[in-house]
């Protein structure tokens, strides 16, 4: 018989390939836990000699050999073969569309720049001070002195028929005003007559001249003076404090208020012709998300490849592994199936050859032991008579018509078959590259006619013809208010140095005040007699009437600037302020009828006609955009015009109508499958495996030959005679050497027997039905992965497309926004009313009437400043009671000459 070549080292390779990762990263845990669960899918067994084994590549081509000991204990029990098929059907029946779009990553959120926001009017707010008391009290003064409402009928005989006006309304109107330009006038006149009066009595020495007796109480009275001088001056100190502040205030709040009237305009206007650049430039803010769609469709046919690729791997995979198994069955089972068959051969030859050979040394053994001679070898003859031999494998099944029919098997190459579908499966992603090509370069294209329908937003954008008005409103505003505001700026530079100058005044008369007091009080002191002359009192009571004399020079001056300012600062707060802050003033402009044809506000800017300036206030302070001010909203529809599906609709329709066969692997040909249904009607499960393990049983010889040899030396020890003694030795030596010799040859060639009977035993039982599993499963995978992989294909088209409509949602969102609130929004307006209500109102009107009030409470305190300090000048001079000497000029400082009558 010819030798069994050895069995064939076959490595049976394919490579869980994941194309998105290099070989040298790591498996995620989802596919290690895949595979796991894959490894007890097939029969991994296979006898490939030593030091070899059944090879798989790994998912990331990393080499991992077989660590089985034996392909003995590698072979499933039939519990694991449920499992496994269990597990296989689940993978082949579950759906592809329970996987989730890994497309949709949760950062696609867009970044746009918005240039056109810095064109802006920014809004001032009342900035809070430690004078707002003041300021409130004030006010509340002014609410007492006008307590009429906004005077409708008259302003509207002023603006449209300025001729009807009458003075009794005005007067009526601005009755408080006249009441206190009333008490004005008569300060106007009363003091300085006053003045004058007192200056001649002080010519003729009846004023401000000495105490004619002295009394206990003068000191009383005297102290009472100092008190109240010292409060009024205090008083009056405070004031022009708080009108220095004041007027400080006004002249820092109204260069820069004045300033931002034109500021402002030229901003709106700005604002409102910048709107077709804006808009423009909204538009342009396209090139972010189609640079975005662009980036995206760059990598989208090898991700729909590499999605198809993994979810169907798993399928795959394991359908690869049980045709490897398979195939390893065959080869092993045909190298068993010989081994079998010349070891049968072979002890059958071995049994003939050791019979004769066998029955010759037990005929001599028996008769040695028979001899008379042979000392107590009737115990061993008994085991000597029964040496025969045991096991016929001559009885047992033959295997020829199994190897016949497996003659020539395997014909196909398993291990190229397999290597060339898993490398067919794993070229999936670069089919899916080269397959998509054409429609990503369609879509490419339709992304640049895209960006010519975006630009239709800004070319049918029809604000300019809108807002030409309201910019020639604003040019003709600012060209008005520029002599005015000059005005307003000269006279206020005017107010400020006549402020300064009569504040400074009175802080002068102040400093008479504290000196004269001063002077007076350490004259007094030093005096020891009240009638003595002291000259230190004397020049006390000097500074005392020049502070007085400064009063009465200078109070018809402070109270015209108290009164030209109280007017005006009154007015602006009580006829503008108020009814600015109680929204009376759009209600006036409101009424129809109120304002002249020429100041039509609502024709002038363009506005609705059912719409009016406080709701179109109200509205742009809302945030609302100029066509819904301007009228645009039934003309040009802005959410008609965002609408996604306009924009998209071509893009939508490419990636739906595309598809491609990218599931088309062939995993086992025709020969393969011959030589696996060959392999399953062979006959090798008919075959009674039984009957050569009951052979296996029974001993080669039935008589242990080490045993009967070791007993025939120990009967030669006992021997007297040495003839029997030396026969014992020579049998003895003659039947270890056919243990050695022939025995242990064929023992050995038993246990071999066993390894296979073992082996075939074992897997014959589940031979077709594991090969029938086998051959369905590569059907039903071969048909499922052209079908499976276009669902995926449709399922990751989908989820590139809700992407990408996502990013075009958030543009034109962005734009609506962007349009209505910044570029178009006449939130701007809003903000310069409010601003200019608090320029005019908070940072100029009220430290404006502080500063009056200030100034006000000094100027009226200047009367009883002038009495307490006539009065107490002459308690610091000497009491005329005797004959005194007014003493001469180097004793007493500030001393006028004068001819003086001596009484006595």
């Amino acid at each position: 018989m010819a030798p069994v070549p050895p069995p064939v080292k076959r490595h049976f390779r394919f490579r869980h390939l994941d194309p998105a990762r290099p070989p040298s990263t790591p498996a995620t845990p989802t596919a290690r836990q895949r595979l796991r669960l894959l490894r007890p899918l097939a029969v991994r067994s296979g006898y490939n000699g030593p030091g070899t084994g059944t090879a798989i590549t790994d998912q990331y081509g990393h080499h991992r050999p077989s660590t089985a000991p034996s392909p003995l204990g590698s072979l499933p029990t039939t519990k694991a073969m449920r499992a496994a098929g269990l597990l296989l059907a689940w993978v082949l029946l579950r759906p592809a569309s329970t996987q989730q779009c890994h497309l949709a990553s949760p950062g696609g959120v867009l970044r746009f720049t918005d240039r056109h926001a810095e064109i802006r009017v920014p809004a001032l707010h009342r900035v809070p001070s430690s004078l707002d008391p003041f300021y409130g009290l004030v006010r509340r003064c002014l609410d007492l002195i006008q307590q009429n409402p906004l005077p409708t009928e008259l302003l509207r005989a002023a603006l449209n028929d300025p001729g009807s006006v009458q003075t009794l309304q005005v007067v009526q109107y601005e009755l408080g005003y006249v009441i206190c330009a009333a008490v004005a006038l008569l300060f106007t006149v009363a003091v300085p007559v006053a003045g004058m009066c007192f200056c001649y009595c002080r010519s003729r020495r009846r004023c401000g001249g000495r105490l004619r007796a002295h009394r206990r109480s003068l000191g009383c009275r005297r102290h009472c003076l100092l008190a109240c001088l010292s409060l009024t001056s205090l008083v009056i100190l405070t004031s022009v404090i708080c009108a220095f502040v004041t007027s400080q205030r006004v002249k820092g709040q109204m260069e820069p208020g004045l300033g931002a009237v034109p500021t402002t305009l030229r901003t709106l206007r700005q604002h409102i012709a910048n709107v077709p650049q804006g808009v423009q430039m909204v538009v342009d803010q396209f090139e972010v998300p189609r640079q975005q769609i662009i980036s995206d469709l760059g990598g989208l046919s090898r991700s729909v490849g590499l999605s198809i690729h993994a979810q169907l791997k798993a399928m795959t995979y394991a359908a690869l592994a049980d045709l490897q198994d398979r195939a390893g069955d065959l080869q092993t089972s045909l190298h068993h199936l010989q081994i079998l068959d010349k070891t049968v051969r072979a002890l059958a030859a071995a049994r003939a050859e050791l019979e004769p050979a066998l029955r010759e040394r037990r005929r001599r053994v028996v008769a040695l032991l028979d001899d008379p001679r042979c000392t107590s070898c009737a115990s061993v003859l008994g085991r000597a008579q029964s040496l025969e031999l045991g096991a016929d494998y001559g009885k047992v099944p033959s295997v020829e018509k199994v190897l016949k029919a497996l003659a020539g098997l395997p014909r196909s190459d398993f291990a190229e078959m397999i290597r060339q579908g898993n490398g067919t499966f794993n070229s999936i992603p670069e089919l899916a590259v080269e397959r998509m090509a054409q429609v990503i370069q369609d879509l490419r294209d339709e992304m640049a006619r895209m960006t010519e329908k975006v630009q239709s937003i800004a070319d049918a954008f029809p604000l300019p013809d809108y807002t030409r008005p309201v910019s020639e409103a604003l040019v003709k505003a600012e060209d008005r208010s520029q002599p005015y505001l000059r005005e307003v700026e000269r006279f206020e530079w005017y107010r400020w140095i006549a402020g300064t100058v009569l504040c400074s005044i009175i802080l002068l008369i102040l400093a008479c005040n504290v000196t004269g007091m001063a002077l007076g009080a350490y004259g007094l002191s030093k005096r020891e007699d009240p009638s003595d002359y002291e000259c230190r009192g004397e020049a006390g009571a000097k500074f005392l009437l020049v502070g007085v004399g400064l009063a009465f020079l200078f109070s018809w001056l402070l109270i015209l600037l108290v009164f030209a300012t109280f007017l005006v600062g009154g007015n602006i707060q009580t006829l503008v302020c108020r009814n600015w802050v109680n929204q009376e003033i759009y209600k006036f402009i409101d009424t129809p009828g109120n304002l002249p044809p020429s100041m039509n506000l609502t024709r002038q800017l363009n506005l609705r006609r059912d719409s009016n300036l406080s709701a179109t206030y109200r509205e742009c302070k809302s945030g609302a955009g100029l066509w819904e001010v301007l009228q645009l909203d039934r003309s040009y529809d802005l959410d008609e015009h965002l609408k996604t599906p306009k924009y998209t609709a071509d893009f939508q329709k490419r990636l739906g109508d595309f598809t491609a066969r990218l599931g088309d692997v062939r995993l086992l040909r025709s020969e393969g499958r011959q030589d696996l249904e060959t392999f399953a009607r062979s006959g090798m499960d008919e075959v009674d495996y039984g009957r050569f393990q009951e052979e296996m049983k029974n001993p080669v010889v039935q008589t242990s030959l080490p045993g009967l040899a070791r007993s025939l030396e120990g009967l030669q020890k006992m021997q007297r005679n040495g003839t029997v003694a030396g026969r014992l030795a020579t049998e003895a030596r003659a039947l270890w050497q056919m243990q050695n010799s022939t025995v242990q040859s064929q023992e050995a060639l038993v246990a071999k027997l066993g390894e296979s009977v073992h082996f075939l035993s074992r897997l014959a039982p589940h031979l077709q039905e594991r090969v029938k599993t086998t051959l369905a499963t590569i059907a039903s995978v071969e048909a499922r992965l052209p079908v499976q992989a276009q669902q995926i294909l449709r399922q990751e088209i989908g989820c590139f497309t809700r992407k990408e409509l996502r990013y075009f949602a958030q543009y034109l969102n962005w734009v609506g926004q962007t349009l209505r609130e910044d570029v178009a929004s006449c939130q701007p307006l809003a903000t310069a009313l409010d601003n200019g209500r608090v320029i005019l109102c908070d940072r100029i009107a009220d430290p404006w009437n502080a500063f009056w009030f200030s100034l006000g409470c000094c100027t009226f305190f200047l009367i009883p400043n002038i009495i307490f300090a006539v009065r107490l000048t002459k308690h610091f001079r000497p009491i005329r009671n005797r004959l005194i000497s007014t003493g001469s000029e180097e004793t007493c400082p500030f001393h006028i000459p004068r001819v003086t009558a001596l009484k006595l």
